[in-house]
């Protein structure tokens, strides 16, 4: 964008421009905007003969952005973020807001954030709602930047890994994240399996039947990668996206399975599993928030972000888990 354009430019057509980003679709970002669909239709136009670029084009029931528009789009969220910060700071009351968060985590980490995030909504922020999204991905990036997710709670080693480069190489990283707790995996089976009851040796455990949580689907996981470094595999039969049902599953079976420890109390199963410890050393299992950058100009997602970290250690306040690891935001 030239000096020409900028000073030409209305800015109230990068309040558009950032709703279609978000949403892919015209008819829905008019209706987040109060405006119709032709006045959204003529404000790209606009916008486009500013900048230049296409910006977005049709794409089934929606559209789909250019290089240019993607481009943009951190800078312009991040400068409207903090524009509504600025004009309105401090101005999340819990007790009187009527906000929806939407966060993204497995069912497992849900089953032990979840429930403390309910009291904090029932006793401090009555009117604000809560929607859960089942994780899918070990890199929820993509879920957070089209604005689908608040909050991401999961392990992302990856993610992580490039971040701390990122942060390393003294650039701005476009996502923020809080470790909230580590997590420890174990081997589980139905109460009666053969292998129940005593440890299981490297051998023991590759000849049996084994059942993945995956999220993507792909057969191949941690323990798989770990068995790998020793030129060892295991039979794989099974892939599901869900430890529930996973439970489920090996309750019944003879199959074996790798859950997080914290997570066999919470499926109410506990009574029908057996548990014992993984034959081979395994990395760390870190469960961190994962935001946007932009997110951290705004009052409401600091107040959320902040009542996470209290839900996740109140999830291990009682039960048995592993401790919260404490660590302030960013």
């Amino acid at each position: 964008m030239n000096e020409l354009n900028f000073r030409t430019l209305d800015l109230n057509l990068l309040r558009v421009f950032d709703e279609v980003m978000a949403e892919r679709n015209l008819t829905r970002a008019a209706h987040n905007l109060a405006m119709t669909q032709p006045a959204v239709s003529n404000a790209l136009k606009r916008l486009r003969e500013s900048l230049g670029d296409e910006l977005v084009r049709r794409a089934g029931y929606g559209v789909e952005p250019t290089p240019t528009a993607l481009a943009l789009w951190p800078t312009v969220r991040d400068a409207l973020g903090q524009l509504r910060e600025s004009l309105a700071p401090g101005g999340f009351d819990p007790a009187q807001a009527h906000n929806a968060f939407v966060i993204a985590m497995a069912d497992a980490t849900a089953a032990k954030v979840v429930p403390g995030l309910v009291d904090i909504l029932e006793n401090e922020a009555p009117g604000v709602n809560l929607r859960v999204l089942p994780l899918t991905t070990r890199d929820p990036r993509e879920l957070i930047e089209s604005g689908s997710a608040d909050l991401a709670i999961g392990h992302f080693p990856g993610v992580i890994a490039e971040l701390t480069a990122v942060h390393l190489q003294e650039h701005s990283p476009r996502f923020l994240y809080q470790r909230l707790y580590d997590g420890e995996y174990v081997v589980v089976m139905r109460r009666g399996h053969p292998l129940a009851g005593r440890p299981i040796d490297l051998d023991a455990y590759c000849a049996a039947r084994h059942l993945l949580v995956s999220f993507s689907g792909r057969p191949f996981g941690f323990v798989d990668e770990a068995l790998a470094a020793r030129s060892r595999q295991r039979r794989v039969v099974l892939t599901v996206n869900q430890f529930f049902t996973a439970g489920r599953v090996v309750a019944t079976t003879d199959l074996l399975t790798v859950l997080p420890r914290h997570f066999v109390g919470a499926t109410g199963m506990e009574h029908e599993l057996a548990l014992c410890e993984l034959p081979l050393p395994v990395p760390a299992v870190h469960v961190d928030a994962l935001w946007h950058r932009q997110a951290a100009h705004s009052s409401a997602h600091r107040w959320l972000r902040e009542a996470v970290t209290r839900a996740s250690a109140s999830g291990f306040a009682t039960g048995h888990g592993p401790t919260p690891i404490p660590v302030p935001p960013p």
